[in-house]
């Protein structure tokens, strides 16, 4: 039976602008869906898997390397030469996030090539814990503040920009056994404990994406049954997990598969005290406690494979 590696993650509570949608006039809008009938700002997978591959590189060598100044990817391989042979370099960021690269046919009538690797590691897209209550700040640059600004004249220029108070929650889903060198596993799981810089951050913003808490599974069930199992009933202050707590009940998740760590694991929550009853044993109060027990797991199993 193959090794499946899943996690639920929620962030801590902050303030969310310019994770851009389509600008409306002079307002920079947050990008939103409906969700269980109500509006909430969302932050694409790839904004996630985006800032994944930076923290990737202090681990290991990757393909595509961001740069700042000419705000382009730089790249090793750009045609992935190194998946067509045994001995050609396989970097992580390809290992774990896949890539396509499509050609079209060189002549009239002649069929196109694709060279693809499906993404062992797949995200969800995060989405807020609470509505969005439709929250829009006013500001106005000063003149000559911009190179924009200057080209207005010698007024302030007005411009709203959309924010969102909240945490956001995404999930994750990995079959080790299928990545090239499954000792990265681990390493991406490590790298989802520091995320910070995910969509909207620039410089007039921070937000912190990394996990307040995190619920990981390990485990030969191929379906995740845990993905968005985090809820609030008061505004996003504390955050529990019922939806998890009844898997669990239910023997869809067997206990001992389930590591959870962060402010979720506290004996003092009502999600921490269920799962102890429950009996599952590897609850930890601070979340790198919990993704250190899940790395150490996952490389045991893939050893004993």
């Amino acid at each position: 039976m193959s090794l499946h590696v899943f996690a639920n993650i929620v962030t801590s509570f902050g303030t969310a602008a310019n994770n851009r949608a389509e600008t409306e006039g002079n307002i920079t809008t947050l990008q939103k869906l409906i969700w269980q009938g109500q509006p909430h700002s969302t932050v694409s997978a790839e904004a996630i898997r985006f800032a994944l591959r930076r923290l990737l590189a202090r681990s290991e060598e990757t393909n595509r390397t961001w740069d700042e100044n000419d705000r382009i990817n730089t790249w090793k391989d750009q045609r992935f030469e190194g998946w067509k042979t045994r001995e050609g370099p396989r970097y992580i960021d390809d290992d774990l996030l896949g890539f396509m690269s499509a050609e079209a046919g060189k002549e009239e009538g002649q069929v196109g090539t694709a060279t693809v690797r499906r993404a062992v590691l797949e995200v969800t897209r995060a989405i807020s814990l609470t509505p969005w209550p439709g929250d829009v700040t006013f500001n106005a640059a000063s003149p000559g503040a911009t190179s924009s600004a200057a080209k207005k004249g010698d007024n302030p220029v007005p411009y709203g920009t959309e924010v969102h108070a909240t945490r956001y929650q995404f999930g994750l889903a990995m079959t080790p056994e299928r990545l090239h060198d499954k000792a990265r596993a681990a390493k991406a799981i490590r790298a989802f404990g520091d995320l910070r810089t995910v969509a909207g951050n620039h410089g007039r913003f921070l937000y912190d994406f990394s996990p307040d808490s995190i619920v990981l599974r390990v485990t030969n069930d191929p379906a995740p049954r845990l993905l968005y199992c985090f809820e609030t009933s008061d505004c996003g202050k504390s955050v529990d997990a019922p939806e998890l707590v009844r898997h669990v009940k239910a023997k869809d998740i067997a206990p001992e598969e389930l590591i959870v760590g962060g402010a979720i694991a506290s004996e003092a929550g009502s999600t921490g005290q269920e799962l102890r009853k429950l009996g599952v044993k590897s609850l930890h109060d601070g979340v790198k406690a919990a993704l250190d027990e899940a790395c150490k797991r996952i490389n045991e199993q893939l050893v004993q494979e």
